[in-house]
């Protein structure tokens, strides 16, 4: 047996609830504290739970944000501030730093012509920043004085080289005017099969009836005329896209069809893009920036809807898997070629 074991041979025999009883209050409680298990460099504890608690105040009521807040407030606006050890005046001690004149070296002097000497003497700010450019010494202004007075054959540059450069004055640009489309006057053309009437343009009218817009789809099913129907930022939905599907496999005169910037989940675009294939006229289709990304299985199938049909010379969307984005790229370029090819015959 080592002496470390006949050491602890002592305390074998020894009684702790005995000792536990012989401990005064104050004793237990400092016991007590100490076999807590505290960890006060774990950040994601909270600090209760981080340090022993040693108030010994009971607690006076709930807390109260607000007024915690305004009596620390108050106590800060109590607290008198310190007295500066040296209290400021306001003189200026020291001479103020002047910067000495350099003294340009003889081999570093030029000597001109009285009359360049003249010519440069009287020259303006403006004139000085266009020699300076003309004789490429970039680094005494900005680059917009630089190619200003190299593009310009006059003198442009209003401010000096050392002024201070100012930035280009905002030009702004007006909003665009509010579609003037009378959609209930549209649907009457459309429905009377209007000869003149080859474009059907309702881009950014929010505020047309979900079931006019399925009016107008059921319309263009007969309607051999239109050329062009566009629904950009008209917040529609899938119920719209259905109506636009069962418009497609019926009407065969439409060559364009946009639908950008709308609420058509993949559902909607799907049925699109299956009615598509029914359609041989149609030859451009835009379907980009929806609510939602419709996913991968939407940009397979419109890589397989450009493959089967090579009416469709103008797609507009924008991939963000390589697979699909390479097939259509290959099924644009070869109907491309096939449109090109049937002009020359």
């Amino acid at each position: 047996m080592s002496s470390y074991q006949k050491e602890l041979e002592k305390y074998r025999d020894i009684d702790e609830d005995e000792i536990l009883r012989t401990l005064s209050p104050e004793e237990l409680e400092q016991l007590d504290c100490e076999l807590q298990e505290m960890d006060p460099e774990n950040m994601l504890l909270p600090a209760g739970l981080r340090q022993r608690d040693q108030t010994k105040k009971s607690p006076t009521g709930p807390l109260d944000r607000d007024a915690l807040l305004q009596y620390l407030e108050q106590q800060a606006l109590e607290v008198k501030e310190r007295d500066d050890l040296v209290p400021f005046t306001g003189e200026k001690k020291g001479k103020p730093y002047i910067q000495p004149k350099r003294e340009i070296p003889a081999e570093e002097q030029i000597t001109l012509e009285p009359e360049l000497e003249e010519a440069l003497a009287n020259a303006t700010d403006a004139e000085m920043c266009d020699i300076a450019a003309i004789l490429d010494m970039y680094t005494l202004m900005s680059n917009k004085q630089y190619y200003d007075a190299l593009c310009s054959g006059e003198i442009c540059n209003t401010e000096g080289i050392s002024s201070v450069v100012q930035p280009d004055k905002y030009k702004p640009v007006p909003d665009e005017p509010p579609n003037p489309t009378n959609i209930e006057e549209m649907l009457k053309r459309v429905r009377s099969n209007d000869k003149e009437l080859e474009e059907v343009n309702l881009n950014n009218i929010q505020d047309i009836p979900i079931a006019m817009l399925s009016e107008l789809c059921e319309a263009m099913k007969t309607n051999t005329y239109v050329r062009s129907f566009s629904l950009v930022a008209t917040r529609s939905g899938d119920p719209i896209a259905n109506a636009v599907a069962d418009m497609l496999r019926e009407n065969r005169g439409l060559q364009s069809l946009n639908i950008e910037s709308n609420f058509i989940s993949s559902t909607g675009l799907m049925a699109v893009l299956k009615a598509v294939r029914e359609n041989a006229t149609l030859t451009e289709l835009r379907v980009d920036n929806q609510r939602q990304w419709p996913g991968d299985a939407v940009e397979m199938e419109m890589a397989t809807v450009l493959e089967q049909c090579p009416s469709i010379v103008r797609f507009g969307y924008h991939f963000t898997q390589q697979g699909p984005r390479a097939r259509a790229a290959q099924a644009m370029t070869r109907n491309n070629e096939l449109r090109r090819q049937q002009k020359k015959r």
